[in-house]
């Protein structure tokens, strides 16, 4: 690939059932153009986020009439997603996708980048000392969710348990389980102690639990997480959030089908590992709009695009995180990486086959 061909920079309008986010803002837009590049976004990409064709074009963006158009003329595309069906031909040897893959729990997704020869590079592979940028800010988001839609499910209305989250006096609170303590489990964590509820996060770390819980304050507190102690402590739960995370590879079952049983009739399950799998047994996704079905007794959510139900802060945030990075690939590859080492860990697909080894494991490559 050139550097001429990355200078021009596509956004892809998301095909994704339920997906109202978009890869950049206007003002990302904008921000490019100053560099000297040129943005073609997809017509109506922005629409579900709240941004116009026009606020696009102000910002001095050229809008596309379809997501062929943005491939024929763009070398870097950017989307939120993974491509969808219907998109798995706009790819070409010489196109970088820089998105959201998930690629662990997709094994069409991957067939059709490998079929193309593109350089498929992950926002979630992305990694600076063990932490993941752009992945936090989706992650953060989807915490949150997952603790305010719980509140919601956990209402007799919803068919839930009909206990309040925060209780009140006299009444005790919801008791919710977070497994995992990272962004997003902390995230969850923080909104349930916020709301009043009792809440356990759990960790196969224990020190990092306790941190958490400890930085949250409240009626929290943190454990060492594992199989027992999840069984030991699911009948006594009014809600778990699932928030575990193993980069690159399909989420672990840490929710078994005999775990679910023993929960009390109404609670309520999310699973926000879905995207990479989902880490309840024999979990099925779920949607924006039919979030949530009953397991047995027990109501649970497992939709994957979470962040899409706020589509304007997740939009913001996401451009905040990825624009650097954006920026250094349109200066051409061999600069981005001299900037932004991680880059290289982050390519998920590249001349042909899965170069990222983590997900190559996860798909028996």
């Amino acid at each position: 690939m050139s550097w001429s061909d990355v200078q021009v920079i596509g956004v892809l309008r998301e095909v994704k059932a339920d997906e109202r986010r978009v890869a950049l803002t206007p003002d990302g837009a904008r921000a490019l153009a100053s560099d000297g590049r040129t943005v073609v976004v997809e017509t109506a990409a922005g629409e579900g986020a709240g941004f116009s064709d026009d606020e696009y074009r102000a910002a001095g963006a050229d809008i596309a009439v379809s997501s062929r158009e943005v491939a024929d003329r763009a070398g870097l595309l950017l989307h939120v997603k993974e491509p969808q069906t219907s998109e798995f031909d706009l790819f070409g040897p010489h196109h970088t996708l820089f998105t959201y893959l998930h690629l662990a729990a997709a094994p069409e997704v991957v067939a059709a980048l490998t079929a193309s020869g593109c350089r498929a590079i992950a926002y979630e592979s992305v990694e600076v000392d063990r932490v993941y940028p752009l992945l936090a800010p989706m992650s953060a988001v989807a915490g949150r969710l997952a603790a305010q839609s719980a509140a919601t499910y956990l209402e007799a209305r919803n068919g839930g348990r009909g206990v309040l989250f925060g209780g009140i006096a006299d009444v005790p609170p919801a008791r919710v389980l977070v497994i995992g303590a990272g962004v997003s489990g902390r995230h969850a964590a923080a909104v349930a102690a916020a709301m009043g509820a009792e809440v356990i996060v759990a960790d196969l770390d224990e020190t990092r639990a306790q941190a958490v819980a400890r930085d949250i304050g409240g009626n929290t507190r943190g454990i060492a997480s594992g199989p027992r102690v999840i069984d030991e402590l699911a009948p006594t739960c009014d809600v778990i959030i699932g928030a575990v995370l193993l980069p690159g590879r399909a989420a672990p079952t840490v929710i078994t089908s005999t775990t679910l049983a023993s929960m009390p009739r109404g609670s309520v399950i999310i699973d926000i590992a879905i995207d990479q799998g989902g880490c309840v047994e024999g979990v099925r996704s779920t949607t924006h709009q039919d979030p949530i079905r009953d397991m047995g007794h027990v109501r649970v959510s497992a939709t994957p695009n979470m962040p899409a139900a706020v589509p304007r802060t997740a939009t913001a945030a996401l451009t905040a995180a990825t624009l650097p990075y954006v920026r250094a690939l349109a200066a051409g590859w061999p600069s981005a990486i001299a900037r932004h080492p991680e880059l290289v860990g982050a390519v998920n697909v590249e001349g042909g086959r899965v170069v990222h080894p983590e997900v190559g494991a996860a798909l028996g490559l």
